[in-house]
């Protein structure tokens, strides 16, 4: 039996909570919704039959509730990889880690973490409004080379075309992929547009954006659109994707993202009611959470 993990590494509450997110084993469902904005909360949770449990701190706000009498939870992760690192690590510490003793349980327990976001298309055939599901996430964040991560032979040789492909910046994180939970892309994504999906460090320089300052490499989204790996194309741009696949995978968790299409970066066209085409989204995914069960 491993040494149960010392205070300054898993921090609790005085209240048995999980430090960031304020949680307890009790409060989180077998399946989480993941969303960036903490108003998308409640857009979610009045579909839920009830609400159990309202938490919140910070920007993580969390319902649990059923739905359709399905036990679900709808958590606000805010903006952006290392965000993810947060909610990804105290979520599985909440479930697999016996808070009290700080010792890890025998028997793990694995979470169905399903991302619902919004993002900006790369491809010119990829209309605003469109919902598309995350077959891969191509990280430019640099998070998993933090962790001990095992490649499977598919990624990295996808990772090996996108380098031959696409020249890199030297002075960026390297770029990394990682694979969806193919179980949830079946049930949850079955008939929506797929593919890669860019996870980016930042929404400006970092998505090619230029309003006072110019962007490194005034070609990388070009050359993105161009990319091709057999059937597989970068299909879009968001924030979290990569290192929830990575940091869920290395925990035995399943992770799937489905994002909603408010913008295409190549038509340069933006949605003119977002909220909408994430609300259509949000239906379409909590209507085939019976199918996992």
């Amino acid at each position: 039996m491993p040494a149960p993990l010392s205070p300054s590494e898993l921090i609790v509450n005085p209240d048995g909570s999980i430090y960031h997110l304020n949680l307890r084993p009790e409060q989180i469902a077998p399946t989480v919704i993941l969303v960036g904005d903490m108003g998308r909360v409640a857009r979610i949770s009045r579909h839920f039959d009830h609400i159990e449990h309202i938490v919140q701190r910070r920007e993580f706000l969390t319902h649990t509730g059923t739905c359709g009498g399905i036990p679900v939870s709808v958590l606000s992760t805010g903006i952006g990889t290392d965000n993810i690192d947060i909610v990804i690590n105290e979520l599985d510490a909440a479930v697999n880690i016996d808070l009290r003793t700080r010792e890890i349980r025998a028997h793990r327990k694995s979470l169905n973490l399903i991302r619902i976001g919004t993002s900006g298309a790369l491809q010119p055939d990829i209309p605003v409004g469109t919902p598309v599901v995350s077959e891969y996430g191509l990280g430019f964040d640099g998070l998993l080379y933090y962790y001990d991560f095992d490649y499977s032979q598919d990624e990295l040789e996808t990772m090996r075309a996108f380098g031959e492909q696409v020249k890199w910046p030297e002075a960026l994180a390297k770029p990394y992929l990682v694979r969806c939970a193919p179980e949830l892309m079946s049930v949850i994504g079955r008939d929506m547009p797929s593919g890669i999906t860019a996870t980016a460090t930042g929404f400006y320089g970092p998505q090619g954006r230029r309003l006072y300052l110019t962007p490194r490499d005034t070609t990388l989204n070009q050359q993105l659109t161009d990319f091709r790996h057999g059937r597989l194309r970068v299909m879009n741009y968001e924030m979290e994707t990569s290192a929830l696949y990575g940091l869920g995978r290395l925990m035995g968790h399943r992770c799937l993202t489905c994002c909603a299409v408010i913008a295409n970066r190549i038509r340069q066209e933006y949605s003119q009611d977002p909220k909408v085409v994430v609300d259509q989204l949000i239906e379409v995914v909590l209507d085939r959470l019976k199918d996992l069960h």
